[in-house]
């Protein structure tokens, strides 16, 4: 027996302690794949990562990890103004070429190596059977929420119904208010989710989201057992359900953001700059706004923006990424702003192309978050105590937005068309003393000692990475 990180594990002593990670590669699918790394590592395990040569995390930042690179490049699809279908094409596409390629690079490794399992991505299902033909026992992570998974599971049902076929039309009929009340529509097998939370897809790129989610929900079936990112104090009802339903055991380990001592696994380069910029800021007087590495927008959508926040009269943080405006000429560079917005703004804002995003949540200048809502910024956010604005505009964004907003209680939603005015009234609903902002704040607060609270010794993430690894020395 060892004593890691002021916890006993078995783990130093046991020869097959080796641990296979690979991501998929993606921003939001790599960080948490290399924090749960981490937190393994830390209780004792070897880490070996396998990783595609597009998107390939740095080395340099986690030397004491092996890494094993599995060529891809060439064989994804190029991108297009529609992020969710370039992304589900690209899950797919991944499976496919890397298919041959990481069968012989795990042949070779287990040739010279005892390994405990392989953790992947719950998006890998080829990966995952790859490996299970080789002997390996498989673990997947799900970089989502609990109640997405449970709604993934239960997206063909709901297709053959027809609720899905009216968030479809969305897409094409936004103005009409029949379709708008139907959007309301309770799905009454999935509370709270209404129509309008269901993951949207156009008659096109139906079939290959549905096949994405389906081969999905497979993976995590078909395992040895799912790590989530979340924690009982935020999906104590949805986790229960997983276990209940999914016949595997589920572990919900999260925030791996805190818990794990992992060096940032970044894709793009962070403005540093930011953090000294925001120490000269009033407390909880700056509204930082990111919509994630994947979301985008119009360039109508980015007009409205600007203005909205420049007519509140707050001041901001905006992470300004290349690629965020579809259809814009380079995404190499960052979007312009539209002409006056500076100096509109002068001296009370400041624009990045990437941010350290928890170290700004955590900072006490900020004080509330305009997001996509993606899971791991609603994470994030959730266990720094800010409230949010939520954006949300594909994929389990929606779902995400529908919990910060009716469940948690720490946001609020801006839907449909993007209008100045409205941008610049939900700015200064969460900025302004008084309510409706000190409530959301109060609830944040309150949920962020929650998520504090699950990360003490006898906290339930504490005591599931305890049951996680003990789990991992029985495969």
């Amino acid at each position: 027996m060892g004593s890691i990180g002021g916890h006993t594990t078995t783990a130093t002593a046991d020869r097959r302690r080796r641990v296979l990670f690979f991501p998929l590669p993606y921003q939001g699918h790599i960080n948490p794949m290399f924090q749960l790394a981490g937190l393994l590592h830390l209780r004792g395990f070897s880490v070996t990562v396998f990783h595609t040569d597009f998107n390939a995390p740095d080395k340099s930042r986690h030397p004491a990890y092996d890494f094993v690179p599995v060529p891809v490049r060439g064989c994804l699809p190029k991108g297009s103004s529609d992020a969710l279908q370039v992304t589900v094409e690209r899950i797919l596409a991944v499976n496919r070429a890397c298919e041959a390629p990481f069968r012989e690079r795990l042949a070779s490794l287990l040739a010279r190596e005892d390994v405990a399992c392989l953790v992947a991505d719950a998006h890998l299902l080829t990966l995952l059977d790859v490996a299970r033909g080789l002997g390996v026992p498989t673990l997947v992570l799900r970089t989502g929420s609990a109640a997405c998974l449970r709604m993934f599971a239960a997206f063909p049902a709901l297709c053959d119904k027809g609720t899905h076929v009216i968030h479809a039309l969305t897409l094409l009929f936004v103005f009409q208010s029949d379709v708008e009340s139907q959007l309301e529509t309770p799905v009454t097998e999935l509370p709270p989710y209404r129509v309008r939370d269901l993951p949207s897809t156009t008659s096109a790129c139906h079939g290959v989201i549905s096949e994405v989610i389906s081969r999905l929900v497979t993976a995590v079936t078909t395992s040895s057992g799912l790590i989530l990112n979340t924690m009982d104090a935020l999906e104590c009802g949805e986790l229960a359900s997983l276990r209940r339903d999914f016949g595997v055991p589920v572990f919900d380990i999260g925030p791996l953001h805190m818990l794990s001592p992992a060096a940032s696994s970044s894709l793009l380069l962070q403005d540093r700059g930011c953090l000294e910029w925001l120490d000269a800021q009033a407390p909880a007087s700056v509204l930082y706004v990111s919509f994630g590495s994947l979301a985008s927008m119009s360039a109508a959508e980015l007009v409205e923006t600007a203005w909205g926040i420049a007519n509140s009269g707050y001041t901001f943080l905006w992470v300004l990424r290349p690629g965020l405006v579809r259809g814009s000429q380079t995404s190499e560079a960052a979007p312009p702003l539209p002409d006056g917005f500076d100096a509109a703004t002068r001296g009370r804002g400041m624009v990045v192309s990437w941010a350290p995003q928890e170290e700004v949540l955590a900072h006490p200048a900020v004080g509330a978050f305009w997001t996509h809502c993606g899971w791991n910024s609603t994470l994030e956010s959730l266990c720094a105590g800010v409230p949010v604005i939520a954006r949300p505009c594909f994929g389990d964004q929606m779902g995400n937005a529908r919990y910060v907003d009716h469940v948690w209680r720490t946001g609020l939603t801006l839907d449909g068309v993007l209008e100045r005015g409205e941008v610049e009234a939900a700015v200064a609903a969460l900025m302004a003393p008084g309510e409706p902002g000190d409530g959301l704040r109060r609830r944040a607060r309150e949920l962020e000692s929650s998520a504090a609270d699950c990360m003490t010794k006898d906290g339930s993430s504490c005591t599931n990475v305890d049951k996680l690894v003990d789990h991992i020395l029985t495969l």
